[in-house]
């Protein structure tokens, strides 16, 4: 057996048990493989076949909630993508047999994808599952997927498809390690909210023998094969003294000489209403909407939007609210798209989509302000993908127009860190989505493993950004937050709340390890640990420095 393998901890926790891989490899249909002829029957097969991909994917994620029904919702879009479906019936039409026809269609696309730039070609393993899903019901085999087990297992695989990070039971998994992925890729995020211990980006991974047993530190991101039963139980006992410690943090957010950091959690939906609660979220810094917009084909009216978002509001006494962050990877069905971009991540995303769309954009105000009405619930609302005052400008007259008067911008493009003055001059506040600011920052998507080194938060370069937002925020007398997932690591929390960050959001699991590492830190020790981490060159370094100033982590 090999020494301990090292990885990219993503969800915190210790766990150990033998290894099960994720079964069901899909053959691929057989090059120059014809039908017998009936190409109306045979188009017929395979436009259903997708159409049955999109609704299993779309029906898991209403069973998983949350961020998964996003993410799920966003795949269904692309296994009914009609451009998609021209393709495949024009191969058919050529005599190409349909399980061919959708391999070499999913190719097409997937060349596109490929050389459309990092943040598309990131999507690349998400049309490999759906094409899979696909030929798998076309030929009538197991789609690839989570093995069924007796026992409680470590699940390995190359990456984890977002439609079976969704249904993970953590009753069964103890935790997962995966060859790619980020530490803010999709399958991170989706095991940060269901506190399943998580390693990515851990080479070698996949050479390990299925029933090898493995001790896996989510923390470290170290995942030790044939543990000895010593240190199994080393790292559970220490394991256990964390969690002790946790208990003994409870209340509002706060470092240990008092300075107030509001704890908040990051929610998709009214589903995840109750595990915020239950962890202490004081508010929610971060409401994603578009579970109410993604995989239809009509927009939702303002009524249905409404009762979704007073459920939510009824439930906390402060809520940010992001609008509709919507183009490149997640697409709306029941609106236009934006034309030839060659590169959507750069394109038309986020709040410059209702440039064209405005209708869509009043309408969600407008079904915010009536929520609100009559609660004692401070409500703000932030516009995603803002780049420079004049959009800032915009928005905050919008949400005026529509009677909210709490109105303010994610930081999540450089040039919008950089001249976070003008923007602070327009805006009610900041908050900083740390998962897209490190994407653009760095030209490195969040989901393509190869990369992790660029998509860590810990880099110097991205946390220079952060001190150049709050530092505008604060001498213009505004709250800059952080929603992005770096608020959920401990240290990082620590550092963050040392550069001048006001308040933190996270996935719900993360609150108590959050709440527990402030408590235990003074605010001068904070900020000594951020001046170390930006003195660094790289985020291994940036890392190091600050756990130096944080004598408890």
């Amino acid at each position: 057996m090999p020494d301990a393998l090292r990885g990219t901890g993503v969800s915190p926790g210790v766990a150990a048990g033998p290894i099960r891989s994720v079964s069901g490899t899909v053959p691929e249909p057989p090059a120059g493989e014809r039908h017998a002829g009936d190409a109306a029957a045979e188009r017929a097969r395979a436009l259903a076949a997708l159409d049955a991909v999109g609704a299993d994917l779309e029906e898991r994620g209403a069973r998983a909630g949350g961020e998964a029904q996003e993410v799920l919702g966003a795949q269904a879009m692309m296994a009914r993508d009609p451009g998609l479906a021209d393709l495949v019936t024009g191969k058919i039409d050529d005599g190409v047999s349909a399980p061919r026809a959708v391999h070499e269609a999913f190719g097409v696309f997937r060349a596109t994808l490929a050389a459309a730039g990092e943040y598309m070609a990131a999507r690349v393993a998400d049309l490999d599952d759906i094409r899979d899903r696909a030929v798998a019901v076309l030929l009538g085999v197991p789609a690839p997927g989570v093995p069924d087990s007796e026992e409680p297992f470590v699940l390995v695989a190359r990456d984890l498809a977002p439609a079976d990070t969704a249904l993970l039971d953590p009753a069964k998994v103890l935790a997962f390690v995966t060859r790619d992925g980020g530490p803010t890729s999709h399958t991170a995020i989706l095991a940060r909210a269901m506190g399943v211990p998580a390693v990515v980006a851990c080479s070698g991974c996949l050479d390990l023998p299925d029933g090898t047993v493995v001790l896996v530190d989510g923390a470290s991101g170290e995942v030790h094969p044939d543990p000895a039963s010593e240190e199994i139980a080393a790292a559970r006992a220490a394991a256990e003294a964390r969690a002790a410690v946790l208990d003994t943090a409870t209340g509002p957010g706060a470092t240990a000489d008092g300075h107030r950091i509001p704890l908040l959690a990051n929610i998709g939906g009214p589903k995840d209403i109750e595990a915020a609660l239950a962890r202490g979220a004081e508010g929610v810094g971060l409401f994603r909407t578009e579970f109410l917009f993604l995989g239809r084909t009509t927009a939702p009216s303002e009524e249905e939007q409404e009762a979704a978002y007073r459920a939510v509001l009824e439930a906390f006494p402060h809520v940010v609210v992001r609008t509709l962050d919507a183009g490149a990877d997640k697409p709306l069905a029941f609106l236009p798209p934006p034309g030839d971009e060659p590169n959507p991540a750069l394109g038309e995303r986020g709040l410059r989509l209702f440039q064209n769309h405005p209708g869509v954009l009043e309408g969600q105000l407008r079904a915010l302000a009536r929520a609100a009405d009559g609660l004692d619930v401070e409500l703000s609302v932030m516009a995603p993908m803002v780049a420079d005052a004049a959009e800032t400008r915009t928005f905050v007259r919008a949400c005026r127009a529509a009677g909210l008067p709490r109105a303010g911008i994610m930081i999540e493009i450089p040039a919008a860190a950089l001249r976070a003055a003008d923007l602070a001059a327009e805006a009610d506040f900041f908050s900083l989505g740390t998962n897209d600011l490190a994407q653009y920052t760095f030209a490195a998507d969040r989901q393509i493993g190869a990369l992790a080194r660029f998509q860590d938060p810990w880099q110097p370069a991205l946390l220079d950004l952060v001190v150049l937002a709050a530092g505008a925020a604060e001498r213009a007398g505004r709250p800059c937050g952080v929603c992005g997932e770096a608020a959920g690591d401990p240290a990082l929390a620590c550092v963050l709340v040392g550069l001048g960050v006001t308040s933190l959001s996270m996935s719900s699991p993360s609150l108590p390890h959050v709440r527990a590492a402030l408590a235990a830190h003074t605010l001068d020790q904070c900020r000594r640990a951020a001046y170390a981490a930006r003195q660094a060159t790289d985020a291994t370094g940036a890392h190091a420095a600050a756990l130096a100033e944080l004598p408890s982590l």
